[in-house]
């Protein structure tokens, strides 16, 4: 183990021991805790953790490696194609719960949905909610239809998976002025900002990349969300950190919306912004 964690500490892996732990976790299919009572590794499980190792080093994500990604209660399958989760995201998810609780048969759209998290943690945790997620990129819709099938076989509430671009004017007529909240991380990096090699070279483009100033698909997006809401519905979008001044004016200058609100995430970093339809 030591020496898992110098090379991923040479690699430039932040958490290299935590990240070294969980790929011998996964490699011996025990939960991290069990580690502690490990007293030997068998010869093919130590080559098969030292190629993880090497591939962590070279900064494939630990998600890619694993093949899994926690978010909130759930653990969602994620791989080349599909944005990873991010455990920031989960607040987004706990401020939409809060807004639906006590409604009964609510209608929730999860606008660029990758891997499922936001709109499959909703169905979970709001069973009596009709949720539909829609994701436009074809490498990840994949995932997102995994996910969900995956979380139907477990009892969850099934969730609509629809191919569709967030800034589509004719997306999902049929819920014109019917829908409670609307989500979306949608792709808020600006053309030329500099990622980690984790996003850039393993995140999909259409995941990230959002014009400029990074907002462009949430401006085109705006006027979906709006058309969709009825009078009164929520919308939340993330965004990066450094937009926590730039997307709630971009909300408020679109004219629709009312309440705009900018939130933090665990660490005091603008994270997300909140709005409810006029």
């Amino acid at each position: 183990m030591t020496d898992a964690v110098r090379r991923l500490t040479d690699g430039g892996v932040e958490s290299a021991r935590v990240d070294a732990e969980l790929l011998l976790a996964h490699v011996l299919g025990v939960p991290r805790a069990r580690l502690l009572t490990l007293d030997e590794v068998a010869d093919d499980d130590a080559a098969r953790f030292g190629a993880l190792v090497e591939q962590r080093a070279d900064r494939v994500p630990l998600q890619h490696l694993t093949g899994r990604a926690p978010f909130r209660h759930l653990e969602l399958a994620v791989g080349p194609g599909v944005f990873v989760p991010r455990p920031e995201t989960e607040l987004m998810a706990g401020w939409a719960l809060d807004r639906l609780a006590g409604t009964d048969g609510p209608i929730v759209v999860d606008l660029g949905s990758g891997s499922g998290a936001l709109a499959l943690s909703i169905a979970q945790e709001h069973p009596g909610a009709r949720v539909t997620a829609v994701e436009r990129d074809p490498g990840a819709i994949a995932w997102t239809r995994h996910n969900a099938m995956a979380r139907v076989a477990a009892g969850d509430t099934p969730v609509g998976v629809v191919e569709g671009d967030m800034t589509d004017p004719a997306l999902l007529p049929e819920l014109d002025r019917r829908v409670t909240v609307v989500v979306s991380n949608p792709p808020y990096v600006p053309d030329d900002a500099v990622l980690p090699r984790e996003v850039a070279e393993h995140d999909p483009p259409l995941a990230l990349w959002g014009g400029p100033d990074g907002l462009d698909v949430v401006r085109g997006m705006l006027s979906v969300a709006a058309r969709l809401l009825h009078p009164g519905g929520w919308l939340g979008i993330e965004h990066a950190d450094q937009q926590g001044g730039a997307v709630p004016a971009v909300v408020r200058a679109h004219g629709g919306f009312t309440d705009v609100e900018d939130h933090p995430d665990l660490a005091g970093r603008p994270r997300f912004t909140t709005a409810r339809r006029v």
